[in-house]
């Protein structure tokens, strides 16, 4: 058992050794070997005094410990000071001496590739008379399946496609639910647009994802047609798009009748084919349909007097259109290198 004095004893003096070894360093590569030799977390001398401290006579440990500290705190911020003055002097001199040249440029980051389409598209569709509406992300089967015109044993029910939560309710799987909350609270005329995220069991892959923003839109009047959510979407798709060819396909949705999908010419390929458009030369983007009556019924609109349209569409899909993106994943790994190179 080591005795207390001659242990602060030998301290004192690999402290002193530390310093002249450390503080009279060179070069970059002595000092990593005087690190090694005082420092170094296997073999450094502090390392095995370390070790001998905890042999010391308990009544001696306080002030055996308080000077190990001292000795460790004062060799490691004389490192530091040390190494940083070998690398500022390992510079080329015109660095040194140029105090004229640019500071290094860093990213401070920016709004995400996501949020910047989101931000168009309700630019877009506010000139054309609508107003944004926002709604719960746990919902009820009601307003997520049933008012929607799903019928009870439809498979989108099943927990293989739906996020159910503990208690009762589920991650909603679309934006439609705030169709019906918008409808209970607002008599038509109603041209809403709904920006949110949805839930679903989807695997990640080159263009879907399990959990993705949707924007939603709704027009309920008098007199609403086909051809005018066809308008529309189609007005929506030059401004935002350009020149862009755009399709629209029969398909079918529980909540409208007739139901549409529309596509854009694949920006990737031009129209080649692709792995983002599986092939075919085009990117479906949103789908679309006439509201089914029932679900004006459900949301206490009569539905003899008035008819609307919806349509729901991925911002994430569009960006990756509009940045000619191969790849879903890229808009969620957060790799900052890729988002300098396209956000603003």
């Amino acid at each position: 058992m080591p005795d207390v004095s001659a242990f602060i004893d030998s301290l004192k003096q690999l402290g002193a050794d530390g310093q002249q070894a450390i503080g009279g360093a060179s070069s970059l590569e002595t000092l990593e070997q005087a690190r090694i030799e005082f420092l170094g977390d296997a073999r450094g001398r502090l390392k095995a005094a370390q070790k001998e401290l905890g042999a010391v006579p308990r009544e001696g440990k306080p002030q055996a410990g308080r000077e190990f500290n001292a000795v460790k705190t004062q060799l490691e911020h004389l490192h530091a000071e040390r190494r940083a003055a070998l690398e500022a002097a390992s510079r080329p001199a015109s660095m040194q001496r140029d105090l004229t040249l640019p500071a290094r440029a860093r990213w401070v980051g920016a709004k995400h590739p996501v949020t910047l389409v989101i931000e168009e598209i309700c630019a877009i569709f506010r000139e054309l008379g609508f107003t944004v509406a926002q709604g719960p992300e746990a919902e009820t089967d009601w307003y997520n399946f049933l008012a929607l015109n799903f019928p009870a044993d439809h498979p989108a029910m099943d927990a293989h496609d739906t996020l159910y939560l503990e208690g009762g309710g589920l991650l909603r799987t679309h934006t439609s639910p705030v169709q019906v909350r918008t409808l209970q609270r607002v008599a038509p005329p109603v041209r809403v647009l709904i920006p949110g995220t949805v839930y679903r069991r989807d695997c990640f892959d080159p263009s879907h994802a399990p959990a993705f923003a949707q924007i939603e839109g709704l027009a309920v009047d008098d007199d609403v047609s086909f051809a005018d959510l066809k308008a529309t979407l189609t007005h929506f798709a030059k401004r935002f798009f350009g020149s862009s060819r755009t399709r629209f396909r029969p398909s079918f949705f529980p909540f409208t009748e007739p139901s549409a999908e529309m596509d854009i010419e694949c920006r990737l390929c031009g129209g080649a084919g692709c792995s983002a458009c599986k092939g075919t030369g085009w990117m479906e983007i949103l789908g679309s349909g006439m509201v089914h009556p029932n679900v004006l019924r459900a949301a206490g609109i009569d539905a003899e007097r008035y008819t609307g349209w919806a349509f729901g569409m991925g911002p994430a899909r569009i960006a990756m259109q509009r940045y000619k993106l191969p790849d879903i994943r890229l808009l969620y790994d957060s790799d900052v290198r890729f988002l300098e190179q396209i956000a603003r």
